[in-house]
């Protein structure tokens, strides 16, 4: 017999003080020396971030790992009526992971220091939270699990400071060319933020306070229609191919900053809405869900610039959704990839505005390769 899922409890964790615009360089530095980026005022004034958090402090220097953060974000669902000490399974979902192997969730798992557990890791990029919410929403479903902590969280800053690129500017730098930094790299170094968020799902609701019921989530790849986006360990082929860190001199891993973040910025801007927007209208339709029925919406946007053409390709299928029923707060924390969906549900569910029957719809698209995670939560 299935089970219904609630998430009880959500909580983050964000490292230091809030960054402003005009700080970044000085954790991330500059790439070439004191060199201004020609891409920062323009990637700014589109995504319209005005704060986001480092791991780092201003020498560059590491104050939290990921595994850290996520642990510290866990440690917050601790409660009267739950204690993590009960858990029955950790899910965690990442874009960076500190290290190759062991995966991510182990790790979490080894420094929670609990009784043994079912811990499952999931790589990926932005949908990699909502896939180990789906993974825990199941393992509950099914009665095969009580309770679950599903976990975003990301340490972008490490990978994008400028360090990572000095043998490559230096050479760009040695043949005058501009900019110093090749704007797929570049791009992203001013929409990345550190973080990690928590989600406590349970199948009883909770008695005193709000739960969000979990009605459905759905994952989707479009892997076979589009080529590679966003990309790090790799090297993209005039053919749209990836060529692996692995395959690559030592010496070439440093000089083409092969571990570097890339984004094909051209194959983002002409499919990202306009795939995603496609997939949840046909969910709707898939679950007999009126548009007009949805209460909030909270798209994971990674820039301010794709709000207008989500709300334009919504139109286009006749889906009408008020700007006053979107929440999103990707200014005040800028983009933390796989913990950023649970940020804005954390937000929203402590902010006093939820009423019981309220419908809650989640859009987590993942550039990477197209893949698309949609859920619909009703407040109980």
């Amino acid at each position: 017999m299935e089970n219904t899922v609630f998430i009880n409890s959500i909580s983050k964790f964000l490292p230091g003080n809030p960054v402003t615009n005009d700080e970044m360089e000085q954790y991330l530095g500059f790439v070439g020396g004191d060199l201004k980026s020609k891409s920062k005022p323009v990637v700014l004034r589109n995504n319209k971030i005005l704060n986001r958090y480092y791991a780092l402090d201003k020498n560059g220097k590491s104050t939290f790992s990921n595994t850290e953060m996520t642990v510290e974000a866990i440690k917050k669902l601790n409660s009267k009526t739950f204690n993590t000490d009960d858990v029955e399974l950790i899910t965690c979902g990442t874009t960076t992971p500190d290290q190759l192997l062991p995966g991510h969730a182990s790790m979490v798992h080894g420094k929670l220091a609990k009784k043994p557990i079912e811990a499952i890791s999931f790589s990926g990029s932005c949908c990699t939270g909502m896939n180990a919410l789906k993974y825990a929403y199941m393992s509950i479903l099914t009665g095969a699990t009580n309770n679950a902590i599903s976990t975003g969280s990301e340490k972008f800053s490490q990978w994008i400071l400028a360090n990572n690129f000095k043998e490559e500017a230096s050479k760009i730098k040695a043949v005058e060319e501009n900019p110093i930094l090749a704007f797929e790299k570049d791009f992203l170094r001013w929409m990345l933020s550190d973080g990690a968020a928590a989600v406590l799902l349970s199948n009883k609701p909770n008695t005193d306070s709000v739960s969000l019921k979990i009605d459905w989530i759905e994952i989707c790849s479009f892997a076979n229609e589009v080529e590679t986006c966003m990309y790090a360990g790799a090297e993209k082929q005039e053919d749209g191919d990836l060529k692996g860190w692995a395959t690559f001199e030592q010496k070439e891993l440093t000089e083409k900053s092969i571990f570097s973040i890339k984004q094909d910025t051209r194959l983002l801007d002409k499919n990202i809405a306009q795939l995603g927007t496609k997939k949840y209208v046909e969910l709707f339709t898939k679950h007999k869900v009126d548009p007009k029925s949805i209460d909030w919406f909270l798209p994971h946007i990674s820039s301010e610039y794709f709000r207008s053409k989500v709300d334009d390709e919504m139109k286009k299928y006749g889906v009408e959704l008020p700007q006053e029923k979107w929440f999103v707060n990707l200014s005040t924390f800028g983009n933390v990839g796989a913990a950023s969906i649970f940020i804005a549900l954390e937000e929203l569910m402590n902010s006093g505005k939820l009423k019981k029957g309220q419908k809650i719809a989640l859009t987590v698209p993942e550039s990477a390769r197209f893949s698309y995670a949609n859920a619909l939560l009703t407040v109980v």
